[in-house]
């Protein structure tokens, strides 16, 4: 039943292009350059993710993302992109709609992250208006979440500049850099896109 289902093929993996961020299936070759921006950013980043592990960075490790990313795709629970310039392909960061949930729910889970040279740049609001648009119209979810901690400005800019409304603080949420933070929840509904005048051709 498509109800229950996302209409998607499975081989769904097309680039989302935008005039100034594409977002683009992982692949093996993109290794190197992620490796790359991820160390360099790893103190930008730290303070809003999970530890990093030992082999965080490794090819191994790389590979085994893969293979995560490309089950859930197939079994409609997660879909996962990184996202690059639209003109150069340079690797910025990543942003992912996870945990997907079908029936009466219709929900997904947006997360993100950008590269510390690329950072305060307005590619993150682009990339979040491009996966919004696919969620709604390709993926037909009815209600994207998203939690941020209270005291990330910048990732709490971008949701609310991209129609995402508070919805409450849940306590002691995700163990973020080895201690359990509280988060912000937000979400967008399709009833939102209207009633905040996001219309369907603006959400890309």
């Amino acid at each position: 039943m498509a109800f229950l289902r996302s209409p998607l093929p499975e081989d769904y993996l097309e680039p989302i292009c935008g005039p100034k961020v594409t977002l683009r299936p992982p692949g093996l070759s993109d290794y190197a350059a992620w490796a790359e921006i991820r160390a360099l950013s790893r103190a930008h980043l730290s303070p809003w993710e999970p530890t990093w592990t030992r082999d965080e960075l490794t090819r191994i490790a790389y590979r085994r993302r893969l293979k995560v990313y490309g089950q859930d795709a197939r079994d409609d629970h997660g879909y996962y992109y990184f996202i690059a310039a639209s003109h150069g392909d340079t690797l910025m960061g990543g942003i992912t709609l996870s945990n997907v949930r079908r029936g009466a729910a219709q929900c997904g889970t947006l997360g993100y992250w950008i590269g510390a040279p690329f950072a305060g740049q307005g590619h993150m609001q682009n990339a979040v208006h491009l996966l919004t648009a696919f969620a709604f119209r390709t993926l037909r979810l009815h209600r994207i979440e998203a939690a941020c901690m209270p005291d990330n400005q910048p990732s709490r800019r971008v949701l609310e500049k991209c129609g995402f409304g508070r919805e409450g603080l849940a306590r002691r949420y995700l163990k973020i850099n080895g201690a359990w933070e509280d988060h912000i929840i937000y979400a967008l509904t399709e009833e939102d896109i209207a009633l905040k005048g996001l219309t369907r051709g603006n959400l890309s």
